[in-house]
């Protein structure tokens, strides 16, 4: 099979194809650095993202936090992670990169926020 991206890693933007049999990768052309071959073999093998999203804050200045996974986790489970995300309630102050779960789902990426909220 054949499949072209858009590499997302550095501001050059290289259209990549590759050739593949299943998650066997055959060819790879385009790429003009490593990060490209080994962006386009992650989302072939093993495709990832890092999710940002908000929480909600008991008592604070602003009622939501932003919030993120510190790691990439596998994109099959994006929508169990954001669903667990949802039943946090963070009680004010949250200061920027407090942990705000541990190991979500023990997938190995902690949520952190990413600002602070005062509290009132």
């Amino acid at each position: 099979m054949k499949k072209d991206f858009t590499c997302i890693v550095c501001p050059n933007g290289c259209d990549i194809t590759i050739e593949y049999d299943g998650k066997q990768i055959t060819s790879i052309n385009g790429a003009t650095c490593k990060r490209g071959e080994k962006y386009v073999k992650q989302e072939i093998q093993d495709p990832k993202r890092t999710i940002a999203t908000l929480v909600k804050v008991k008592n604070g200045k602003e009622p939501l936090v932003s919030v993120r996974t510190k790691e990439p986790i596998p994109k099959n489970k994006i929508f169990d992670v954001v669903n667990e995300i949802k039943k946090i309630k963070l009680e004010a102050p949250v200061e920027i990169h407090q942990i705000v779960r541990k190991n979500i789902l023990e997938l190995g990426s902690d949520v952190i926020a990413t600002k602070s909220v005062e509290k009132l």
